[in-house]
Parts: structure tokens; C-alpha cells; sequence
């Protein structure tokens, strides 16, 4: 592919999305910035929700990971399930009640000011972090593609990316995204069908074969045999679960889009009808896995031996096979499809996350409230400004230290970085008792560092265990019990907030 096309193809991508973004930020406030006016009709919220929920590393590191993990991640996927169930019957109804704008507001009801400062911290760390890994990928891709070849520096290409998503989302916020992210979700669904279909017309297989092939192949193996293992089922359906249950429900990007639709139930039809949805798109991301590595194998390409494919250690890095086969070996029309796939699913992400960045620090720090409507929107543009700096710093250090799949970076970051708001949103509603506000950030602290420690020396401590996404689920019973020992009896205010 030129990098003439890919550029081509990028300005015309972006072109749209400016254009929905001039029809839907008329006349736009803080109110639709933040929540859309609390107006958005369910069935948008639902769709445009798959796009925020996947993200580039779904696109890239799901199917690029079957070569070593096998089909492991679908465990994940099957604990989301169970993770939108609570949110759903859990979560919802609450934040409804207490009519919420961030949700974060709801530990300084429930507990006090620290404790709601430091909810609201740990999510701008965990959503910054997070959102960063995954804009790291698409602009990977990008260099790739088109900018190495121009001479262009890593650097550029990331500030472009992201100047691209603040031009388009600066005055509309959620109202905007919920149209961008509807037309993104839907060309990255399209992309993934359509990249099955040619890999499988490439290798002349019929529906039947492609679905005997998949099954029969030792990549589409789950784990059950040995509980120590990071691929072990249970543990990952666990994990999926509980990273449901943080990077959906406590999370203030998701959240925010459920909170913007019109009542609770219209919440809850959209949650309930974007579960199984979610479950079948990352099934077909891990059938595209298997269908990468068969077609690598029926080209005679070697990947763990092209230096181009390999990661600082030596090893095969998995995120760069499709984009690899994309780019260098597909069709020109399916490389087509992959360049706007991994724009469509990347920005869908990282669009709605810089508006949640932007609408927790104004709300949770600032006060923005407290200002006349003119002040709120030269604070809340001034934040989506600065979030956007942070984004372009993370991603140029992370590019400097990753070594591993991008999927597990993503997830295990957020071991450490959600495991106090499990703990925290836990033990509000789970418990009867009140904490003593001041010493909660200093506990939750401890507990990520006292979480590092086991992870890093648990092959030594616990007969060759190894963690994989659990990270989440000890973080958060470090922090769960630290709040217990720094417990004391909650007011008859605070007890209205328990379940």
C-alpha cells in the first residue's frame, strides 16, 4: 500500500468525523458535553458502546495473540457476561438514583472528601494510561504504513493522531461521540466481516471449512488443566468479570454513556443488549487470529523469524502481525479494510476517553459547576487541551519500555490502577461501616505496591503460580481489607448508600 492511499484514506475518515462533529456541537453546553442532556436514545448508546469497549488493542492483540495464549481470552470474554449483570442490576440502579454526572461523586456521599478524590485520581491515572496503550497501537500502525517510509518521526505521527480526536470532540463532547462513535463502530464491525471473508476466500475455504479449521486448530484451545497457570479458565473468567465490573461500571468513559440516556431502564436495555453483542465481536476477533496464523503458514512466511516482527527480547510481538500481513501481503482492498478497521475501533476508544478524562477532572477537581456557563467552557477546553498533552507524553514513554502484547499491558496497568476503585465501590456497597476519610488514599497506595510485590515474586512465594488478569482481583481485596482496618461506624446518611 502508497502512503499516498493510507494518507488519503485517513484525511477522508477524518473529514467525516469533522463533519458530524460541526452538525452535532450546535449550540452545544456542558450539560450535552458532559451527558448529552441525559436525552440519547438507548439503542445508539448500545451500539456506539462497542466501538468505546474494544479499542485498537481488541483489533490488533486479540487475534495476534492466539499464537501463544490460544483462544484463553474467550474465558475473559465469557466473564464479561457476569460483569454486566451486576452492573446492570448493581451499578445502574444506584448511579440513577443518586442522578450522577460523575461517578465518583458517589464515595464522597458514601465516605468523605478524601475518598472521593482519590477514586476520581486513580481513574484519571487508569483511563490516561489506558487510553495512551491503545492510541500507542493505531499510531503504530500508521508509522507502519505510511510515516516510516516518509521519514516522519514517531512523535509526529502521535501528536497528529491525537490533534486529530480534540478537533473533532473539543466543543460537542458526548453528544458528538455518540454520533462519531455510532458511524465508527459500525465501519469497524464492517471491517472485521470483511477481513474474515477475504483470509478465507485467500485460502479457498467454504462457511463449513472455516468453522471445521478454526475449531480443529490447536490455537483455539482453552486451558483447564493446571490451575497455576496465567491461561487457567477459571482464573480468566474471573478476571473478565471483575475487569467488566471496573473498566465498564466504576469507569467514568463507560458510564458516562449509560448515564446519558433517558431513564434507568432505557440504561439497562442498552447494557443487556450490547452483553451478547460484545461476546460475539471478540469471537470473531479470535476466529481472525486463527485465520491470520493459517494464512502466514499457506504464504511459507516464517513470522517468528522476520526481524521486522520482532519485539526487544527476540520473541515473535504478536501485535504486529496483522498489521504486517495487512499492509505487505493482503489484497489492496483488504489492506483498505485494515487501515480504516484499526482507525474506526482506535479512535471510537480514545474520542469517548479523552471526553471522560476532560468531564471527571472539570467535575471532580475543578468544581465546574460552581462557574456561568462562558467559564465552564473555557475551563472544560483548557482540560480537553492539557488530557491531550498527557496522552502524547504517555504514549512516547511507553513506546520506549513496552516488550509484551499490548492486550496484556492493557489489562495488567489496570490490575493496578482500578484495583482500588473495586475496593473502594465494594466496600461501599457491601458494607454497613464508614472509613476514616483521611487515611483512605495512603491505604490504597499501599496496597498497589504491596500487590507488585506478590505479582513479582509469586512463581518463589506460591509454588510457581503465575498472575495473569486476576492482578485486578488481588489489588482489589488488598484495598478491600486495608479499608476494613482503617474502618469506623458510618452516619445514618452514609448507611442510605449501602445495597
Amino acid at each position: 500500500m502508497s502512503p499516498t492511499l493510507v494518507l488519503s484514506l485517513v484525511a477522508g475518515y477524518f473529514a467525516v468525523l469533522i463533519i458530524i462533529a460541526i452538525l452535532t456541537s450546535r449550540g452545544a453546553t456542558s450539560e450535552s458535553f458532559f451527558v448529552a442532556n441525559r436525552n440519547a436514545p438507548w439503542y445508539m448508546v448500545a451500539f456506539a458502546m462497542i466501538g468505546t469497549s474494544l479499542s485498537g488493542v481488541t483489533f490488533i492483540s486479540v487475534p495476534g495473540n492466539v499464537y501463544g495464549k490460544s483462544w484463553s481470552y474467550l474465558a475473559v470474554v465469557l466473564g464479561y457476561v457476569a460483569g454486566y449483570v451486576v452492573i446492570g442490576t448493581v451499578l445502574l440502579p444506584l448511579y440513577y438514583r443518586l442522578q450522577l454526572v460523575s461517578i465518583y461523586t458517589y464515595l464522597e456521599q458514601r465516605f468523605g472528601y478524601w475518598s472521593y478524590k482519590t477514586g476520581a485520581l486513580f481513574f484519571l491515572i487508569s483511563r490516561a494510561l489506558g487510553s495512551a496503550l491503545r492510541l500507542y497501537l493505531v499510531a503504530g500502525v500508521l508509522q507502519l504504513a505510511v510515516f516510516d517510509a516518509m521519514g516522519v518521526p514517531f512523535a509526529v505521527t502521535v501528536v497528529v493522531s491525537i490533534l486529530f480526536i480534540y478537533l473533532y470532540t473539543f466543543k460537542g463532547g458526548l453528544k458528538t461521540i455518540l454520533w462519531t462513535d455510532t458511524f465508527q463502530t459500525l465501519a469497524m464491525l464492517s471491517c472485521v466481516a470483511l477481513s474474515i471473508y477475504f483470509m478465507s476466500d485467500a485460502l479457498n475455504y467454504s462457511f463449513r471449512q472455516l468453522i471445521s479449521t478454526v475449531q480443529g486448530s490447536d490455537m483455539s484451545r482453552v486451558y483447564f488443566a493446571d490451575f497455576r497457570d496465567d491461561k487457567f479458565f477459571w482464573k480468566q473468567f474471573a478476571s473478565g468479570m471483575f475487569i467488566t465490573i471496573v473498566m465498564t461500571g466504576l469507569d467514568q468513559d463507560l458510564m458516562q454513556k449509560n448515564l446519558s440516556c433517558r431513564s434507568l431502564a432505557d440504561a439497562q436495555k442498552n447494557l443487556f443488549w450490547f452483553t451478547p453483542v460484545i461476546v460475539g465481536v471478540n469471537v470473531l476477533f479470535l476466529t481472525l487470529g486463527v485465520l491470520l496464523y493459517k494464512y502466514a503458514a499457506a504464504r511459507g512466511l516464517q513470522l517468528e523469524q522476520l526481524p521486522q516482527l520482532l519485539n526487544l527480547k527476540g520473541g515473535l510481538d504478536t501485535d504486529k502481525v496483522f498489521p504486517f500481513l495487512a499492509t505487505t501481503q493482503f489484497s489492496l482492498v483488504a489492506g483498505v479494510v485494515f487501515i480504516l478497521g484499526i482507525i474506526a475501533v482506535t479512535y471510537a476508544s480514545a474520542d469517548s476517553a479523552l471526553t471522560a478524562l476532560t468531564t471527571s477532572f472539570c467535575v471532580d477537581f475543578l468544581g465546574i459547576k460552581n462557574y456561568p456557563e462562558a467559564r465552564q467552557a473555557r475551563l472544560r477546553q483548557l482540560t480537553h487541551l492539557g488530557w491531550s498533552v498527557v496522552l502524547i507524553l504517555v504514549i512516547l514513554v511507553f513506546r520506549v519500555f513496552n516488550n509484551q502484547s499490548l492486550i496484556d499491558a492493557v489489562f495488567k496497568t489496570a490490575g493496578y490502577t482500578y484495583g482500588p476503585l473495586l475496593g473502594l465501590f465494594a466496600y461501599g456497597i457491601l458494607t454497613k461501616r464508614g472509613l476514616r476519610d483521611g487515611l483512605v488514599l495512603p491505604t490504597c497506595v499501599a496496597a498497589v505496591g504491596l500487590t507488585w510485590l506478590i505479582v513479582s515474586n509469586s512463581v518463589e512465594w506460591l509454588g510457581g503460580y503465575k498472575f495473569g488478569f486476576e492482578i485486578l482481583l488481588l489489588n482489589g481485596a488488598l484495598v478491600f481489607l486495608g479499608l476494613l482496618a482503617i474502618s469506623r461506624p458510618a452516619t445514618p446518611a452514609q448507611l442510605n448508600l449501602t445495597a
